[in-house]
């Protein structure tokens, strides 16, 4: 089979492995607690006040049963709570521990530092380009025929 160049999605799944094994390694270097891709994407989609785990499932695209195997790890480690919902006695709410918004500060910094080791290494521009393409509203995926 002749060489096909990566198309758009291979490249974008290949970035963010990338930024991932940075934030991880970089994380585990400092001396912090190793999360998973899938714990990780818990934390970045919390609502200060805290978050229904199907909620959780709906923002990441993934399963109430894999949201829940990545939060109780999570509050296994002491990052994550789970908390009764202030509007509905049969649901619980995920919140963000002391310990839990520190470590999330510092992988937030940690991702500052990769993202400007990246724009060292292809340049400031197209960092900004690159970033100002993703922030373009994309709307429903269409339907191909």
């Amino acid at each position: 089979m002749d060489d096909i160049s990566p198309n758009v999605p291979q490249l974008l799944a290949s970035a963010k492995r990338w930024f991932d094994d940075a934030l991880h390694s970089s994380m585990r270097h400092s001396g912090e607690q190793p999360v998973t891709v899938a714990q990780a994407a818990v934390f970045a989609s919390l609502d200060a006040a805290g978050t229904s785990v199907a909620e959780l499932a709906r923002r990441i695209g993934t399963t109430r049963q894999s949201v829940h195997q990545a939060v109780h790890g999570l509050i296994g480690m002491g990052l994550l709570e789970q908390v009764p919902d202030p509007t509905s006695a049969r649901n619980r709410l995920v919140r963000v521990t002391e310990e839990g918004a520190r470590v999330h500060h510092k992988a937030l910094r940690t991702i500052e530092a990769i993202e400007r080791e990246l724009a060292t290494r292809i340049g400031h521009d197209a960092v900004t380009a690159l970033r100002a393409a993703l922030d373009q509203p994309w709307d429903s995926p269409p339907l191909i025929r």
